[in-house]
């Protein structure tokens, strides 16, 4: 159809053409050159008008589909962020879903065991009898971070923690019948375990121990996370992954954030009185951020709004993952202060990072088991490039859990630029001159200190002799609040 046209207008500037010359030899007396000369130039005028106004329409057409195209585009762009969206939700709730049907079924399991305890207890119950307390007690093992302390002794009956042991006791929700058995509250009541943490709470006997993240592969100290102990009536140290389920359940989170939070603020103040680059990792329940007391909280984090920068509050991804609007809005007031976030424990990386940035969130935990999936119940999907991806929105990885030199040379395929674990230090107490204001007698005091300290104390790794670490160096005696 084009070439019938395009034949049809060139027959046509001949034909005008022609007629144009034939009209001048004959009206105005050309010769049959110069009538020749003027149908020629006739033509070639026409010829070029067609060809300008050919182009003009061609790039008319062009820019209209390239319009077409940029808008089709802009709509499947719309598409696939709306069908992201919906798969989040649909995961979301399939999370939920999940969560729920392991806590309808956490009871009957747990009663089962109980059953199954029982059982066992009637069957070698004439085996057992004649063994000594000391022959009957199941050693516990400790491995890092993850580690567990001993069995606790017997409380006696004046012990300040209140302990008294009952059996039969029932554990909270989360708490199974096997893990009371080897738990350092073993043979407790429910009730006498939340009131020892309350009052571990009140007395200021719940101590922070700090570990230093580092940088890859430099090694060089950046960053402490403080990290929750209890003591308990016999000075033993119980660790977190012990007691906090207790605490949840007896709706005390928020009182111990708190007081952890107050004490961060001061460890803080007293780090960045040495090295300003240094920061802190302080962690924080959802439970807090939903709690009326989050008010006082608040307070102190607005009157401390100058030590921001080196204050992160982290947050596990379970907790993230079930924020609901009140703890979201808690999250933005502390992030209209300055402060910004870290997310840990993660089981996998189906993280928005771009939502994450939007929130206040800056630092990913991710344990260096996930990078390696070296156990079977951890399903990894981390890419080589998964830093690099975080890092278009701001949010730098760290892998914690570091425990051998061979991870860390792995983990360096994966760009991972900072390291935490027992390798590099494990977490050690702050003493109680930390907390301490510098006075005219302050730095003598404290080099006396370490000076005792280091001729009867191992000496830090070299991992975390950068500056700032004088305060690991300082923590090897335990320290008791006040």
């Amino acid at each position: 159809m084009v070439r019938i046209s395009a034949v049809f207008i060139a027959a046509c500037m001949v034909l005008i053409a022609g007629s144009l010359g034939f009209a001048v030899y004959l009206r105005f007396g050309f010769t049959g050159a110069e009538s020749a000369l003027a149908a020629l130039g006739t033509l070639t005028g026409l010829a070029v008008y067609n060809a300008i106004a050919a182009r003009k329409h061609d790039r008319a057409e062009t820019s209209n589909q390239l319009a077409n195209l940029a808008r089709g585009s802009g709509d499947l762009a719309r598409q696939l962020a709306e069908f992201g969206r919906r798969l989040n939700a649909i995961e979301a709730k399939v999370d939920t879903v999940v969560d729920r049907a392991l806590a309808m079924t956490q009871p009957l399991a747990a009663e089962i065991e109980e059953l199954s305890a029982m059982v066992g207890q009637l069957t070698g119950s004439g085996t057992t009898q004649g063994a000594s307390p000391s022959e009957r007690e199941v050693p516990r093992s400790e491995t890092g971070e993850n580690r567990s302390v001993n069995a606790v002794a017997e409380a006696p009956a004046n012990a300040p923690t209140g302990l008294a042991r009952q059996p039969g006791a029932t554990p909270p929700a989360g708490v199974t019948t096997a893990d009371r058995e080897i738990s350092p509250f073993a043979g407790l009541s429910r009730e006498a375990i939340i009131a020892a943490i309350r009052n571990a709470i009140d007395g200021g006997t719940i101590e922070l121990y700090l570990q230093p993240v580092v940088t890859l592969p430099q090694r060089k100290l950046r960053y402490y996370e403080a990290l929750s102990r209890l003591k308990a009536g016999n000075g033993e140290i119980v660790a977190a992954v012990d007691f906090l389920p207790y605490a949840e359940a007896g709706l005390l989170m928020p009182k111990l954030d708190n007081f952890a939070a107050s004490r961060c603020v001061q460890i803080v103040r007293r780090l960045l009185l040495k090295n300003s680059d240094i920061g802190l990792f302080c962690n924080l329940s959802a439970a807090t951020l939903a709690d009326p007391g989050f008010a006082k909280l608040l307070e102190l984090m607005d009157a401390n709004r100058a030590i921001a920068p080196a204050l992160v509050f982290e947050f596990t991804q379970s907790a993230v993952r079930a924020m609901g609007p009140i703890e979201h809005a808690s999250l933005a007031a502390l992030a209209e202060r300055g402060f910004r976030f870290s997310m840990d424990n993660l089981t996998d990386l189906r993280v928005n990072a771009g939502e994450l940035n939007e929130r206040g969130f800056r630092f990913v935990k991710a344990p260096a088991r996930l990078f390696f999936n070296r156990l079977g119940a951890v399903s990894s999907d981390i890419q080589p490039a998964v830093s690099d991806l975080l890092g278009r929105f701001g949010i730098d990885l760290i892998a914690d859990r570091i425990e051998r030199e061979n991870m860390v040379v792995d983990l360096l395929d994966y760009d991972v630029r900072f390291g935490q674990g027992a390798l590099f230090s494990p977490p050690r107490p702050i003493r109680a001159d930390a907390f301490q204001t510098a006075d005219g007698n302050g730095a003598e005091k404290i080099a006396q200190n370490k000076a005792a300290d280091d001729a009867s104390q191992p000496q830090v790794p070299a991992a975390v002799t950068e500056p700032g670490a004088e305060l690991i160096q300082l923590a090897r005696a335990g320290m008791r609040h006040s």
